[in-house]
C-alpha cells in the first residue's frame, strides 16, 4: 500500500510538471505524454498483485487510502500556492514559476481529472480482475492482468484527459495525442511487467497462504 500510494502521488506531480515529446509518431499522431505517465502504470501493477492475492475488498481499502492521499497532497501544495513568497525565492523562482510547473497540482482542474481518472480506472481494473479470476477459475492469471489493464487504463486515460482538456490545463489539440499515448504506454507497462507480477503473486500466495476468490462479494466501491 505504502509503494501504491507513493507511486500515485509522484506520478501526478510529474504529470502536472512537463509534457514529454520523444519525436515520434503513430498514425500522423505525435505520441507526446505527461510525464506521470512514466510511473503510473505500476499502480495498475500492484492493483493487480492486490485484488489477486486478498481480493477486492481489501483492494477498495487501498484504493480509497489512495484516493485521499492524492486529495491531501493537492491541498498542500494549494496552501502553499497561496502563502507568501520569501523575497529571495521570489528573485529566482517565484509565484509564477511555482504556477507554471506545479500549479496543476493545486487547481481544481488538474485534480478533479486526475481524482475521477484514477477513481473509475481502478475500480474498473480491480472490478474486471476480479471477476475474471472467477470466470477463469483462477487460471491464466497472464490474462487477468492484461485484460483488467485493458479496460481499466481505458477508462483513467479517456477521463483525465478530458477532465484535464475541459478544464483547460491541456488543450483539446493534445486530447487523441495524450490519451493514446497514456493508454498505448501503460497498457505496454503492464505486459512487460507480467514475469515480475507473477513471481509477486506466487511469492506472496506462499507466504500469506492467501488466494482470494471474490464469489458473493459486493463491488459496490462505497461498501464498508
Amino acid at each position: 500500500m505504502a509503494f501504491f500510494v507513493t507511486v500515485l502521488i509522484v506520478s501526478n506531480i510529474a504529470s502536472s510538471a512537463k509534457i514529454v515529446d520523444w519525436g515520434v509518431n503513430l498514425f500522423n499522431i505525435p505520441l507526446a505524454f505527461d510525464a506521470g505517465t512514466l510511473l503510473f502504470p505500476i499502480s495498475y501493477v500492484f492493483g493487480d498483485i492486490l485484488t489477486e492475492v486478498y481480493g477486492y475488498k481489501r483492494s477498495r481499502r487501498v484504493i480509497w487510502t489512495g484516493f485521499f492521499a492524492l486529495m491531501l497532497t493537492s491541498f498542500t501544495f494549494w496552501l502553499v500556492s497561496v502563502m507568501p513568497g520569501e523575497a529571495t525565492w521570489q528573485s529566482y523562482a517565484g509565484d509564477n514559476a511555482y504556477r507554471a510547473i506545479l500549479g496543476g497540482m493545486s487547481t481544481g482542474g488538474i485534480v478533479l481529472a486526475s481524482l475521477a481518472g484514477y477513481w473509475l480506472g481502478e475500480f474498473f481494473n480491480s472490478f474486471v480482475l476480479a471477476k475474471m479470476k472467477v470466470l477463469t477459475n483462477g487460471r491464466w492469471l497472464w490474462s487477468r492482468t492484461i485484460g483488467s489493464t485493458l479496460a481499466g487504463e481505458a477508462v483513467d486515460s479517456l477521463v483525465f484527459v478530458a477532465a484535464a482538456s475541459a478544464f483547460g490545463i491541456f488543450p483539446w489539440s493534445l486530447f487523441f495525442t495524450l490519451s493514446l499515448t497514456n493508454y498505448l504506454f501503460k497498457v505496454a507497462i503492464e505486459a512487460l511487467m507480467t514475469p515480475l507480477t507473477y513471481l509477486v503473486v506466487g511469492a506472496l500466495k506462499r507466504a500469506e497462504n492467501e488466494d482470494y476468490y471474490d464469489r458473493g462479494t459486493n463491488f459496490n466501491p462505497f461498501a464498508a
